[in-house]
């Protein structure tokens, strides 16, 4: 019978088989705390551990398929040098560039991908009616705004609600608004959060089941309505002015511990730091 002779080695292989032991047991542990194990579950190697993601393709089909696409490098992309076709699994290497402790963290910017790669925009899958976003009164009885608007300044106002208001009404000038002031404090008084959201140019979708952004939700970044990429985030607390603006593709079932650990150094994304996190590899688990 062959034996191991070199302690080294046989550290090594041991450690080879801890190590795959407690990936097992991690995957175990993470299928059985999803909602549904027929859901596609995700594994985010990353530099401080292992995350785990449960998927929701039925609240968001089309960026839940994107996402899943970019992972396993079933996307061909074009390479910007050479015009060559490739194929790559667009998260590998990549870091979480973003990081605002008891916020969020996030990654995937198409600006920090290690070979340049692009990535096609798709449209929200909201749904603010399963939110409850149009029972909530834009303005409340005192006169302030809604908290999940987080109006905090005149500029605010003027920029998220007013103006957005006065192009969805026609208001093109302020000889008109004062003419119609009457008429603006009433569709004021009369405004939902959904109401809001939609002056601001995001349409919904009442067919989807949505879910509010709380601690561990994963979500699609974005720069407005409907400009989903492969960037997102994970919330490390209930965000209630987060929902209704970002489409909800999962949330973490396994690894929280890892997501908090990388959520306690704030990373500037314009500020390159190696303390960021590195991503090692996503690809699904299922």
């Amino acid at each position: 019978m062959h034996q191991f002779t070199n302690p080294s080695l046989l550290l090594l292989v041991f450690s080879l088989l801890a190590s795959l032991n407690t990936a097992i047991a991690d995957t175990s542990t993470a299928l059985l705390a999803m909602e549904d194990p027929q859901n596609p579950l995700m594994r985010i190697s990353t530099s401080q551990g292992e995350i785990y993601l449960e998927l929701f393709p039925i609240e968001a089909p089309r960026n839940v398929e994107k996402f899943i696409a970019l992972a396993e490098g079933e996307i061909e992309f074009t390479n910007q040098d050479t015009g060559e076709a490739i194929q790559a699994r667009y998260y590998n290497g990549m870091r979480f560039h973003r990081v605002v402790p008891g916020f969020i963290i996030q990654a995937g910017s198409p600006a920090y991908n290690p070979l340049g790669l692009q990535v096609n925009l798709l449209d929200d899958e909201i749904n603010a009616d399963a939110l409850g976003l149009d029972q909530i009164s834009a303005l409340n009885a005192d006169g302030s705004f809604a908290d999940v608007l987080n109006i905090e300044s005149k500029s605010d106002f003027h920029q998220e609600i007013l103006t957005p208001l006065y192009a969805q009404k026609n208001i093109t000038d302020v000889e008109v608004a004062l003419n119609r002031q009457y008429q603006v404090l009433e569709m004021l008084q009369n405004l939902s959060v959904k109401s809001v959201y939609e002056n601001q140019g995001y349409r919904y979708d009442d067919s989807l089941k949505s879910r509010p952004i709380e601690r561990g939700t994963v979500a699609l970044a974005n720069s407005g309505p409907n400009s989903n990429g492969p960037e997102f985030f994970i919330s490390l607390a209930t965000a209630e002015r987060l929902s209704g603006k970002y489409t909800v593709i999962g949330k973490v079932v396994e690894g929280q511990e890892v997501i908090d650990s990388i959520g306690n150094t704030e990373i500037d994304p314009d500020q390159y730091s190696r303390l960021s996190t590195l991503i090692y590899s996503v690809r699904k688990a299922n």
